[in-house]
């Protein structure tokens, strides 16, 4: 089965949700998904989907490289890790790639609380995934 045709779903979800510049594209084994969300609650809807087809994100073979758009953020989160940097996740879960690290005490643009474990997060050097929310303290 080619991938676009394993991950039809998950492209269709991608354009009926109006994620801007999507980008679609297969390379050495790998489906490569580019674009950019509305908002997180959006983002978050298309990992419910690929988690659908491909629980536990356990193939490795798509790349979901969805951003949120910049006006979406609303709000800001301080690291409150004892003392070490947080991870910033691709999706919401440990066993998912880390893509960046917050600071201890850092202030970061909170995107989405994609639920009570997970929420969706930019760093000020624009690194976007997800933290795990109990080292995040909401700020005004």
């Amino acid at each position: 089965m080619a991938l676009q045709d394993k991950y039809k779903a998950l492209t269709d979800a991608a354009a009926a949700a109006g994620i801007s510049d999507l980008a679609v594209r297969e390379q050495d084994g790998i489906l490569y998904v580019d674009g950019t969300a509305a908002d997180g609650a959006t983002k978050d809807h298309l990992w419910d989907v690929y988690n659908q087809i491909d629980p536990n994100f356990a193939s490795g073979d798509l790349v979901l490289n969805v951003n949120v758009a910049v006006d979406a953020a609303v709000t800001h989160a301080k690291v409150i890790t004892e003392s070490s940097n947080l991870n910033i996740r691709k999706g919401p879960g440990t066993d998912q790639p880390i893509v960046g690290k917050a600071a201890h005490g850092e202030v970061i643009t909170l995107v989405n609380r994609s639920n009570d474990l997970w929420w969706l997060v930019r760093t000020n050097d624009g690194e976007e995934g997800y933290c795990y929310a109990k080292y995040l303290e909401p700020q005004a």
